[in-house]
């Protein structure tokens, strides 16, 4: 007789506290979550990209890729009832991401014929990362100053802050106390536990245009620069050429209630750039309309709508200003010598170079460097890239003006090493597979 062997039963599936755990973890490293995540990455790009026509780059991207939520709705007025939800960049990122590494602990097993792929998979993680991180936690502003000055801070391209300042006790510097754009809103109670007075934010636009008061007695009740001029507010603008400029009035309350004194804010006054831009409108209205000196009415001007808004509490001095967010670090830079080059008989820049003296306390460093294009300055975690130089501010200080964009990335080389990695998986995977196909080949 011979030997019957019977079939096999497929193993069953683990019940229980087991099942119940990797239930999860099946879901997460599914193949087919991997295609709907893309699929919904597409979308995303699509519908943020359709956005940018009317948001803007900037508000597009902090509601379509630095979100976990997001809802597309059409501009056009007879679509507006149309509502897209969709996820954000960071949930996609983060779904993402959790989708290889499940991927990784349920199916791949390392095998030398497959250490390619996972060179590979190692280094999409780290692009992943370096993504999402740079999303998260990096920073842009600029720094802008004239031959001669130091900076030892950046202001933010978009952010606005209001800030009290006061002497401090030595003297050498100003004591700062700053409030957020986040807590900047109308009817808003900003208060410090080192200030004998709060300030109340009667009003607050996120756009605004300056004017002079035609009748005088519509400025009695304020004190500064409010007694000559007005701001009102306008419809914010997400056009990438243009930016908001934010005003408010605000009232100094004292600890027993009383007002100290109402006051108009700008950052048409607070911001060189824009207090620029009206110096250039104004002057460039005066000579249309005919107006002896306009250079000398507009910098007149410039100078009323500027000038520093001070009062007095328990004998201190306090100068209120509204002005783009700014960013203290533990060094400062001099700008020591500016290069603006064109190619001859046009405006088309060929050079745009700063000379610039690092000086930091701490380390007792004090160098000079060069920052131009392609050659950035990275120091402190920063780097500092020739963005732009400033002409037509030789109007006002009689000195060249240098801008520069500054980032902060803490992970600004996960990227590239993530390419690398990403490279010599596939290279390794090449290799492996060319070398088993040639020994595969027969001998002639």
């Amino acid at each position: 007789m011979s030997a019957k062997s019977s079939p096999t039963r497929p193993t069953p599936e683990p019940t229980g506290p087991v099942a119940l755990w990797r239930l999860p973890l099946k879901v997460l490293s599914s193949l087919r979550l991997t295609v709907v995540l893309l699929a919904f990455s597409i979308a995303v790009v699509f519908f943020g990209t359709l956005a940018q026509t009317e948001d803007g780059l900037y508000l597009a991207q902090a509601k379509y890729f630095r979100s976990y939520w997001a809802v597309w709705s059409p501009h056009a007025p007879d679509w507006r009832w149309l509502k897209i939800p969709l996820p954000g960049g960071y949930l996609l990122g983060f779904l993402l991401l959790a989708n290889l590494l499940a991927a990784h602990l349920t199916r791949f097993q390392f095998t030398w014929k497959k250490s390619g792929i996972f060179l590979t998979h190692i280094g999409i993680i780290l692009l992943l990362i370096g993504q999402l991180t740079t999303d998260m936690f990096a920073r842009e502003s600029r720094m802008r100053f004239a031959e001669g000055e130091f900076r030892n801070y950046t202001e933010g391209f978009q952010e606005s802050e209001i800030a009290l300042l006061t002497d401090a006790p030595d003297a050498s510097m100003d004591q700062v106390v700053a409030f957020p754009q986040p807590l900047l809103r109308s009817g808003a109670e900003l208060q410090n536990a080192s200030l004998p007075f709060r300030l109340r934010l009667v009003d607050y636009h996120p756009n605004s245009d300056p004017e002079l008061r035609n009748d005088p007695k519509s400025g009695e009740q304020f004190s500064g620069v409010g007694r000559e001029f007005e701001f009102k507010g306008i419809p914010e603008t997400h056009e990438m050429g243009s930016k908001n400029v934010p005003s408010a009035v605000v009232e100094v309350v004292g600890t027993d209630g009383k007002s100290l004194g109402r006051w108009a804010l700008s950052s048409w006054a607070g911001d060189a750039d824009m207090a620029n831009v009206l110096f250039v409108g104004w002057m460039r209205s005066f000579q249309k309309r005919g107006d002896g000196s306009p250079f000398v009415r507009a910098r007149r001007l410039v100078d009323q709508i500027t000038a520093p808004q001070i009062f007095e509490v328990g004998g201190k001095r306090y100068t209120l200003v509204l002005r783009p967010e700014r960013y203290y670090e533990p060094f400062s830079l001099i700008l020591q010598r500016v290069t603006h080059e064109v190619y001859p008989g046009t405006d088309v820049p060929k050079n745009f170079q700063s000379r610039v003296r690092i000086d930091n306390p701490a380390t007792g460093e004090n160098r000079e460097v060069d920052i131009y294009m392609n050659n950035p300055l990275r120091y402190g975690g920063l780097t500092f890239f020739q963005h732009q130089m400033d002409s037509s501010s030789m109007n006002l200080d009689n000195k060249p003006v240098t801008v520069f964009q500054v980032v902060r990335n803490p992970t600004w080389l996960t990227p590239y090493i993530g390419t690398i990695v990403v490279g010599l998986g596939l290279l390794v995977q090449f290799s492996i597979h060319l070398v088993g196909f040639l020994r595969k080949r027969p001998a002639r």
